[in-house]
């Protein structure tokens, strides 16, 4: 099975757990540090929190800015659940955006400017299958209300923009991601007092680690906030070192990989539409296809698996999901609906030749050409 996504893992990484087990160190050490340091300059910033998931990342942005209850936050549907969790974590209420469009599914600024209130405090936003949204529109955007902006950038590793738009960024290396750790995440903030709050929740609010302790030779350590098992270990630090060297390669692998997608979808595949057509920055993190409103889309994904090739969707609406269903009944975002009705999301990691992207794109013909019509599914 040609999978969506999937790990680049070899020798090195094996060599680096190796070296972890070896030394009888597992967690919070030297290369838990060298990891946020590597991690950060490659990102221009000063430095970064290493942390065990995105979701751990975002949640830890909003407890150390002070969001909570009564609280309002605007956030995308389109998105992994976890973006919209991390509110709740925290009390506050999540206030679902649309997107702008199909060809930019990134939360509308337009739309944003309808939902706020005067509770509301932040925004996130999720730079969506890698492509950074806006900056200048939304740091004027967040400037004129006082409000923050946080970054999901899961789908973002590697580009020295990402964590400049506002109070801080959360990073992913799950398993599907541009680089991996396995589980792991990591929260960029140019700003130093919520960079050592946000470091010093991460491990149970205590003032101390148990590396410093032993370096310090000393037992002691006090416990000043509310904190969270949040740490990354040793091991997964390890693989994030060896990884983070070749993030840069495998991005451009990415770019000209979907450059190839676009040139063959569009002479095989007319019918079929592409979001962001125009240049914009972009760690070429998934390779969403929309599909016409005429095919039916199950078709497309057992005839594409029938074949080998596993795609998968991005994403199902959050405020479809029961749980949100449940607790925001009424939401309606057309764009948002439409867009993930259509999309299809095709295979797209650094392990992909051009004569499987070929492949890819002559199914996906195929599969459109034989009969992927609506209404026709059992």
């Amino acid at each position: 099975m040609l999978l969506v996504s999937a790990p680049v893992l070899g020798v090195p990484e094996k060599a680096a757990l190796s070296k972890v087990i070896d030394s009888g160190w597992l967690t919070m050490g030297e290369r838990v540090r060298a990891f946020e340091e590597a991690f950060a300059a490659m990102h221009g910033a000063d430095d970064c929190v290493a942390v065990s998931s995105c979701t751990a990342a975002l949640h830890l942005i909003l407890y150390g800015l002070g969001i909570g209850p009564g609280d309002e936050v605007l956030v995308p549907s389109l998105t992994f659940v976890a973006t919209v969790n991390a509110v709740l974590y925290v009390g506050a209420k999540p206030v679902f955006v649309d997107i702008e469009s199909d060809d930019v599914p990134l939360m509308s600024i337009e739309d944003a400017e309808a939902s706020c209130t005067s509770r509301t405090r932040a925004v996130i936003l999720v730079h969506f299958a890698g492509y950074l949204a806006n900056k200048q529109e939304w740091q004027t955007f967040a400037s004129v209300r006082g409000l923050y902006i946080i970054e999901d950038a899961a789908h973002a590793p590697g580009l020295k923009e990402v964590g400049t738009f506002g109070a801080g960024a959360a990073f992913s290396f799950y398993g599907n991601k541009n680089m991996t750790t396995a589980e792991g995440g990591v929260v960029i903030t140019r700003d130093p007092g919520l960079r050592e709050k946000i470091r010093q929740a991460r491990g149970h609010g205590m003032t101390t680690g148990t590396h410093q302790r032993l370096n310090s030779r000393t037992p002691q350590y006090d416990v000043t906030m509310l904190g969270f098992n949040y740490r990354m270990d040793e091991m997964r630090a390890a693989v994030g070192l060896v990884q983070l060297r070749n993030l840069q390669e495998w991005n451009e692998v990415r770019r000209i990989l979907v450059a190839l997608y676009r040139r063959l979808i569009a002479m095989r595949c007319p019918a079929v539409s592409m979001p962001f057509a125009e240049a914009r920055t972009s760690a070429y993190h998934i390779m969403p296809i929309l599909l016409p409103r005429y095919v039916n889309r199950q078709d497309v994904i057992d005839q594409l698996r029938e074949q080998g090739i596993q795609t998968t969707i991005h994403y199902p609406p959050v405020h479809h999901m029961t749980l949100y269903r449940e607790l925001f009944p009424g939401v309606h975002l057309p764009r948002t609906e439409d867009f993930a009705d259509r999309e299809l999301t095709i295979p797209l990691h650094p392990q992909i030749t051009s004569p499987v992207a070929e492949a890819v794109v002559d199914a996906l013909a195929s599969a459109l050409n034989g009969g992927a019509r609506a209404g026709t599914a059992a």
